[in-house]
């Protein structure tokens, strides 16, 4: 077994052969699978206390019925933040666009190989491990800048009476830029640091998971003043709000 304590993934696929597929080869793995057919099955099973159960969710995104990017926004509307794979159609960079803005956390091109699936799986798993041993009282993992509070043990933002759950990768995302506090990061630097320099993931995706940020950080997100974009760098995050957008 290749994972300390048996994991329970929950995968979302209509095709069957590939379902049992996944299946088989996720439990040689060491982890424990249940699959559904369809998004609403799957948001059924997640209802409630059930919804604690599971580690990690593996979605595809052709299903009958409601497709894996509303399922993935109907998990994130309920507060439900267990990271979200989605696997989506080779070439169609609008579907990754839409699945991380509906939620997910990470994507996987089909056709794909295995090896990779398994490895942006416990990526997610790992980090997910981390958030939980790191999340109880008395955390100091916090950064405060202009009236708000990043707790990343949390993967929280924090603001007046206000708390936003943030995913994984959009936490991990932000805390790689509060690092580097005043200085830019390359989307290839941060494509080494977040996504473990995965040379198939679209560079949009850093661009749409900034847009994301934006919304919870900024007073105005379309005049940024703290996440700010460096031409044809990156981004650099600053913590003054009179800074320069």
């Amino acid at each position: 077994m290749n994972v300390s304590r048996q994991e329970r993934i929950l995968i979302v696929e209509d095709e069957a052969h590939l379902a049992e597929g996944l299946r088989f080869n996720f439990e040689e793995e060491g982890y424990a699978i249940e699959v559904v057919e369809s998004g609403e099955a799957a948001l059924e099973l997640l209802d409630g206390a059930s919804a604690a159960e599971f580690d990690a969710i593996l979605l595809d995104v052709m299903l009958p019925g409601i497709d894996g990017f509303e399922v993935a926004r109907r998990l994130r509307e309920r507060g439900l933040f267990v990271p979200v794979l989605i696997l989506t159609a080779r070439g169609r960079s609008e579907d990754i666009l839409k699945g991380l803005e509906s939620g997910a956390d990470d994507y996987v091109a089909k056709p794909f190989d295995l090896a990779i699936l398994l490895a942006r799986l416990r990526g997610l798993l790992r980090r997910r491990r981390w958030a939980d041993a790191n999340g109880g009282e008395g955390a100091a993992d916090e950064y405060r800048f202009d009236g708000k509070t990043i707790d990343f043990a949390r993967m929280e933002i924090r603001g007046g009476e206000q708390a936003i759950p943030l995913t994984v990768m959009e936490s991990d995302l932000l805390r790689e830029l509060v690092s580097h506090e005043g200085r830019p990061v390359s989307r290839k630097a941060l494509l080494e640091k977040v996504w473990g320099l995965r040379e198939d993931t679209d560079t949009r995706a850093i661009d749409n998971f900034i847009v994301r940020l934006r919304r919870y950080i900024e007073s105005d997100p379309a005049q940024p003043k703290h996440l700010l974009t460096v031409r044809g760098v990156g981004y650099q995050f600053v913590s003054r709000s009179d800074a320069e957008g």
